[in-house]
């Protein structure tokens, strides 16, 4: 997905520019310290006071220029009016969180308003359209028949969360001013690998296949995850 991103990023502004990024339930910090010290200035916004812990923990131990360059605010992804002014940002990403969100349309909308006029927004979100997938391949045939009218299933974490159609967020980005530019699909293979599975030795390769599924049909359509980019327009 950080290549996907890149890939976006790369393609709308110029090559060393310094961008404004807002992270909204940014967890640990990853992606906001890897963009952070890709030289961007960043805000990451989460709600979950251990994650804060922890991506502040993980900040406390960069260079002090990277430390400049990233804010850590503990808040709601739902209240980003209440801290930063409308046009704020160059890019705001929000990556797996809108399948913890019962009502994502408010939350989506208030996103799309912290964007200048040309602004990029990257979603991660469960696939609504491939729910089927993991059960089917783990050959249990019930629950892949229950999978297919519904958009709520149980992640790892044991926790009942909902997942989001291809086909609605389109319409949704449309909606709130800012279209859906590029989609993709992340882990395409991977999906069922456990999560501690050891990275293989062909790693490199692995990654290789996955870019390669994620852009191309019909492979990304059944990805687990949908990786979505808007443009405000």
């Amino acid at each position: 997905m950080a290549r996907q991103l890149d890939e976006q990023i790369v393609g709308r502004y110029p090559v060393g520019q310094r961008l404004r990024v807002l992270d909204v339930g940014m967890g640990q910090g990853t992606q906001a310290l890897r963009l952070a010290r890709a030289g961007h200035q960043v805000t990451g916004l989460e709600q979950d006071s251990t994650m804060v812990a922890a991506a502040r923990e993980s900040l406390s131990a960069e260079p002090e220029g990277i430390r400049e360059r990233m804010r850590i605010i503990e808040g709601d992804g739902r209240d980003t009016g209440v801290h930063f002014l409308p046009g704020s940002f160059d890019v705001v990403l929000c990556h797996g969180v809108l399948m913890y969100v019962e009502e994502p349309d408010p939350l989506l909308a208030g996103l799309a308003r912290m964007l200048a006029p040309g602004g990029l927004l990257s979603l991660l979100v469960r696939n609504g359209d491939a729910l089927a997938m993991r059960p089917g391949l783990a050959g249990d045939w019930a629950g892949a028949l229950g999978a297919f009218d519904t958009t709520a299933y149980r992640n790892r974490l044991g926790l009942d969360v909902r997942a989001d159609r291809l086909g609605t967020l389109t319409a949704t980005l449309a909606g709130i001013g800012a279209p859906l530019q590029a989609w993709y699909g992340v882990r395409v293979f991977t999906d069922t690998a456990a999560d501690d599975t050891e990275a293989p030795a062909d790693v490199e390769a692995l990654l290789a296949c996955e870019e390669r599924a994620g852009r191309t049909d019909p492979y990304r359509g059944v990805a687990a995850l949908l990786h979505l980019c808007g443009v405000r327009g």
